[in-house]
């Protein structure tokens, strides 16, 4: 086998201790759309408009060197400019491709860096002038005679006005309208308040351990009878939680526009999703044969637990548990590939709500005190994600597993290696929680 096969199989064989750390995202770009789409950034340029109209500038620039390098042979500068522009000539100057470049620098940026137009209507009509401009040039003209510049010039021009129409209408409109759908939705589940049902659900439903992270979205920050005062710190890790909570259900309410990616021959399917800033996100789906407060204690409630039947988590540790539905946990993912992929640790906080339809597990990468970064793990990150656990209305012995990984590994590995390893990494991780779930079933049977 080959060496980059091995790698491959290596990294999807690791690839679940980070998902089972996962629903992790990090603190330096925290994620929220209420965030990220406000007025004031929706006024401003995106980022990917923003390289088009680098761009076209780049587009001017270019022409323009090509022109001046052509102006200084033979003659000089001077005396070249003096030929090409005072004394124009259709068939032998190229100042006209110039001018023609200048045309759409300046069209293209007042449109959709002044303007900031959302139609292709603009590139459209400039594309086209120069296209015909150019066709026709080369035709009439007598610059092919002039060697290599003479063909140089059109070429170029010719290339760039296309690829800078395919850049707008592929890239920067495209991307532009995913975010603007985004921004609706999250304005749309904002105004139909929170999912969470105020009432907690009776204890007697299932067994929950001394830290019950039963309780409500609503709860307040502020001391309560009988609950401490939360630091600034504490108050930063709950608000954490939350805003990571809010992205997995706008991810959760666009189950729609998720893209098939693969399955297996469990039924288990994996999706992508593309979260505006954040890029592919990967969901998987699986349906266990086992109640869903099974998988929320096993999966949900305990994740220290998970080196029990997940062995490429090598560590999990509770550093704080600051408040009922909110902890920081430290996660160490076991190394692979013979040390090429070495261990990976993670600091997460972490919400966990439960709800009368399902329950959640979300949370974002973060800081604390007890573990800076060592120089003996890379420090990973997971982008916004979690685990969330349906429960079946009609019968209680079967649930819906579903599980939202976002991953950034750092380091120097190839992303497009990861993400061909996610999906079956995430069949890998179904695999062994049916193991899991299945064997803790058989022991409850009298």
């Amino acid at each position: 086998m080959s060496k980059p096969t091995d790698l491959q199989h290596n990294l999807e064989r690791s690839l679940p201790a980070i998902a089972s750390i996962s629903t992790s995202f990090s603190q330096s770009q925290g994620f929220s759309p209420y965030c990220y789409f406000s007025l004031e950034k929706r006024k401003a340029i995106s980022d990917v408009r923003r390289t088009f109209c680098l761009f076209v500038t780049f587009d001017l620039l270019f022409i323009s060197l090509l022109w001046i390098i052509e102006l200084n042979t033979k003659d000089g500068i001077q005396k070249n400019l003096e030929s090409e522009i005072v004394n124009y000539s259709f068939k032998t100057s190229f100042f006209d491709i110039f001018v023609l470049a200048f045309f759409r620098f300046f069209v293209l940026l007042l449109a959709y860096a002044v303007v900031k137009l959302r139609h292709w209507w603009v590139i459209a009509v400039t594309t086209l002038v120069s296209s015909a401009f150019l066709i026709v040039k080369v035709i009439l003209s007598e610059l092919l005679a002039k060697g290599a510049f003479g063909y140089l010039l059109p070429i170029v021009s010719f290339v760039i006005a296309w690829l800078e129409t395919w850049f707008l209408d592929f890239k920067v409109l495209t991307q532009e309208a995913e975010e603007e759908r985004w921004y609706l939705a999250a304005q749309a589940a904002a105004s139909r308040g929170p999912l969470l049902y105020p009432g907690a659900l009776s204890e007697g439903q299932f067994y929950s351990p001394p830290e019950s992270f039963a309780g409500s979205d609503n709860e307040s920050d502020e001391e309560g009878a009988g609950r401490k005062v939360l630091t600034a710190q504490e108050k930063e890790y709950v608000r954490q939680g939350k805003d990571a909570m809010e992205v997995v259900d706008q991810i959760l309410a666009q189950e729609e526009n998720w893209k098939f990616e693969k399955n297996n021959d469990f039924g288990d399917v994996v999706y992508t999703f593309e979260i505006p800033f954040h890029g592919k996100t990967f969901i998987l789906k699986a349906f266990l044969q086992c109640s869903a407060e099974m998988v929320y204690q096993e999966v949900i409630l305990q994740p220290e637990k998970m080196i029990l039947w997940n062995r490429t988590v090598a560590a999990c540790q509770i550093l704080q548990r600051v408040e009922d539905n909110t902890i920081v946990s430290y996660d160490v993912a076991a190394g692979a590939a013979g040390g090429v992929v070495s261990p990976r640790d993670f600091v997460n906080v972490r919400r966990i709500e439960r709800r009368r339809d399902r329950y959640m597990s979300s949370g974002m990468s973060t800081t604390h005190s007890l573990k800076p970064p060592l120089s003996k793990y890379v420090r990973g990150e997971n982008g916004p994600g979690g685990f969330i656990v349906l429960k079946c209305p009609s019968n209680p012995r079967v649930c819906t597993f579903i599980w939202i990984l976002n991953t950034d590994l750092k380091g120097r590995l190839p992303r497009y290696l990861i993400h061909q390893s996610l999906a079956a990494t995430m069949f890998e991780f179904a695999f062994h929680l049916r193991q899991r779930v299945g064997e803790l079933c058989a022991s409850a049977r009298p």
